[in-house]
């Protein structure tokens, strides 16, 4: 069985598709498993907590960035791996794509070196298909921190530039890799955007 990422923008409904996807497969008795990045581990959300802590804001991106493949190292080996070579159905909201376009395009780290560690810590679990929520960060922003209030993370914290540096970076990644990545306007509401979530994955999983 497949791995499928959610990707997107602060805001993008990427999680809410997820889950609605999720539930959808579990009604078809398959091996669901749903995770994230990071904290898709007991070592990943304990990572989770110093990367999403606003409170952190002083924290290096180079130090960011390796904190998150060290929570992708983990989540490879006691999870993804494993639940891939059972033949489980794999959900993962967030890959390796965040890591380009959040720590590359979004802090100018090096996209040679991130890729080149990115490599090791995923050992070459590759998702088969991402969706690619795609939303105007404006609109992201103002869902996020509608949603989250007060206990917005240090990502909605950043500036809107940065945001729109993330998502030119996703949109470069989709068209760079067609075949991989099926980009979802967003905006709708979600049980709108839920029809072509699921017709994307019956399409290109056969489902």
């Amino acid at each position: 069985m497949p791995l499928v990422t959610f990707e997107g923008v602060e805001g993008s409904g990427k999680s809410t598709q997820l889950s609605l996807a999720a539930e959808r497969l579990r009604e078809t008795e398959r091996d669901v498993v749903v995770t994230r990045e990071p904290g898709g581990t007991a070592v990943g959300q304990r990572l989770r907590d110093i990367l999403m802590d606003a409170g952190n804001a002083h924290l290096d991106p180079v130090a960011e960035w390796l904190l998150l493949e060290a929570d992708r190292r983990q989540h490879v080996g006691e999870l993804l791996a494993p639940a891939l070579a059972r033949g489980a159905f794999v959900l993962c909201d967030r890959y390796a794509d965040a890591t380009e376009a959040y720590q590359g395009a979004g802090r100018g780290i090096d996209l040679a070196a991130i890729s080149f560690v990115d490599g090791l810590a995923r050992g070459g679990v590759r998702p088969e298909m991402t969706l690619l929520y795609d939303l105007d960060p404006r609109e992201g922003l103002s869902r996020a921190r509608s949603r989250d209030g007060e206990r917005s993370g240090r990502f909605e914290s950043a500036d809107l530039a940065f945001h729109e540096r993330v998502r030119r970076a996703y949109l470069a990644i989709a068209a760079r890799e067609p075949g991989r990545v099926a980009v979802i306007p967003a905006a709708a509401p979600p049980e709108r955007v839920f029809l072509d979530t699921w017709r994307l994955l019956s399409e290109r999983l056969g489902l």
